[in-house]
């Protein structure tokens, strides 16, 4: 018998939603129950549950907080996480560099993927009107106390392949946590294709990415993600 199944048949009881008997057993009546209690409830982020009837860190969370409407958290992207999210050193650092460029208001300006701060990140790998995603994760890093700990990049998925060539990058389904400071990138256009976005990690709680990334919008700002719902993550890139 599962104890964890027991907890949850026994949760959904107390909040009105009928799982038949507490077997352990995750059946059509506790499936059904779930997903009920899904279509009234609200993740972390304050959106609503997929409705799929699996019992995952988001739902579990609801749960806990009960079917209540609850209020939409202001993220701090313009502040460092506590140490206790984790992070490496040099990956704080980047990420420090981020918030930096976020409280200063960088980003386009004149134009499409056009203006200093672009020209800056670009750092003539790349002419102005690029794309300035992964060139952008690159300059934060560049910041760092020590050397640069890969090579400058203008590619997001040349980016991802160097994580992968040192024996540092995470795939999606490996079940790995992204710290403050790391890498991730996702596929654009084709899973299979050249063209690709990255960002940096804020950090991750309760099933939610934070995120903070440039050339998402004209400006470098903070963005959040469902964990279970990323369809075109590539991976993530931890710097040791």
């Amino acid at each position: 018998m599962s104890r964890s199944v027991v907890d949850l048949q026994r949760r959904l009881a107390e909040l009105g939603f009928a799982p038949g008997p507490l077997d352990g057993v995750m059946g059509r009546r506790t499936r059904a129950a779930v997903r009920a209690f899904q279509a009234q409830a609200a993740g972390p982020n304050g959106r609503p549950l997929a409705v799929d009837g699996v019992a995952g860190p988001l739902t579990w969370w609801a749960l806990e907080h009960g079917k209540v409407a609850v209020p939409v958290p202001v993220i701090p992207y313009n502040q460092e996480p506590p140490a206790s999210f984790g992070g490496s050193a040099a990956g704080r650092a980047a990420l420090r560099a981020a918030i930096g460029e976020l409280k200063a208001g960088a980003g386009e300006e004149g134009g499409n993927n056009e203006g200093p701060w672009v020209v800056k990140y670009l750092n003539g790998m790349a002419p102005e009107g690029s794309s300035w995603c992964a060139a952008f994760v690159s300059w934060c890093y560049a910041q760092g106390c020590g050397p640069m700990p890969f090579a400058y990049t203008v590619g997001a998925r040349a980016l991802l392949a160097q994580f992968k060539k040192k024996g540092w990058a995470h795939m999606p389904g490996e079940g790995a946590t992204p710290a403050p400071g790391d890498v991730v990138v996702w596929w654009r256009v084709r899973g299979i294709g050249w063209q690709g976005h990255a960002g940096l990690v804020h950090h991750c709680r309760d099933g939610i990415l934070y995120t903070i990334e440039g050339n998402r919008t004209a400006k470098v700002a903070g963005f959040d993600y469902v964990l279970s719902r990323m369809d075109q993550l590539l991976g993530y890139g931890q710097v040791p």
